[in-house]
């Protein structure tokens, strides 16, 4: 090969990493779109995957996850049945099948590692919310990783996973333990109707609603 075609090549290759490189948008410029995709959403549902691995245990639930704005989710699972979390804006409600009791939280007060994810609703600003912003090509798809403000001490990072229009399709976190808990979202529906009774937790029979702390 000449020297001409390998200097012709040389420079075909670094026009390709050029144009590469001008298709990949910034952490910043990711965060943006991914923002501006859910500022314009009132409403979400979709299944969910749930995995926590850590102190010797390997979890999975699933179930199905709506929020609605302003500020309200529901967690309702299906393995294990009857397992529901939900938050009405003001305060949350954690209840496990089998259990005597439900535990709600304020919403201010809470530390529950399903909070992260009003990233889906549409009120935060990744940017100011994550320290260290950074971002990764992962399969054709974005993952956006930084460290939660205010939840130093439990969370060592965040992963947000995207696609090309900034749908969010998973989430994992990782406490400063050492302990995984990783969400994978399909099924999503945006903007479908959700009645205010879906945020309300009615307790069964025998059952009342105590204050305290949510578990994971």
């Amino acid at each position: 090969m000449s020297f001409r075609m390998k200097m012709m090549g040389v420079l075909a290759g670094f026009a390709m990493a050029a144009a590469a490189s001008a298709q990949t948008p910034s952490a910043v410029a990711l965060a943006a779109k991914v923002d501006a995709h859910y500022n314009h959403l009132h409403s979400l549902a979709a299944h969910f995957t749930e995995r926590y691995r850590g102190m010797g245990i390997d979890r999975t639930e699933t179930g199905t996850l709506t929020l609605s704005k302003p500020g309200r989710m529901r967690w309702e699972y299906d393995a294990p049945s009857g397992k529901i979390f939900v938050l009405d804006g003001k305060n949350a409600v954690s209840y496990t099948p089998g259990d005597s009791q439900a535990l709600r939280t304020p919403a201010k007060q809470l530390d529950d590692l399903r909070s992260p994810l009003r990233f889906l609703l549409g009120h935060t600003e990744i940017t100011k919310e994550l320290d260290g912003l950074t971002m990764t090509l992962v399969n054709g798809g974005y993952t956006l990783s930084g460290v939660p403000k205010g939840m130093q001490q439990t969370v060592q990072s965040i992963e947000i996973t995207v696609d090309g229009a900034a749908q969010i399709l998973g989430m994992r976190i990782v406490q400063t333990d050492g302990a995984e808990t990783g969400f994978v979202f399909d099924e999503i529906r945006e903007n479908v109707v959700t009645p205010d009774s879906e945020f309300q937790f009615v307790p069964p029979p025998g059952v009342t609603i105590i204050d305290g702390v949510a578990p994971i």
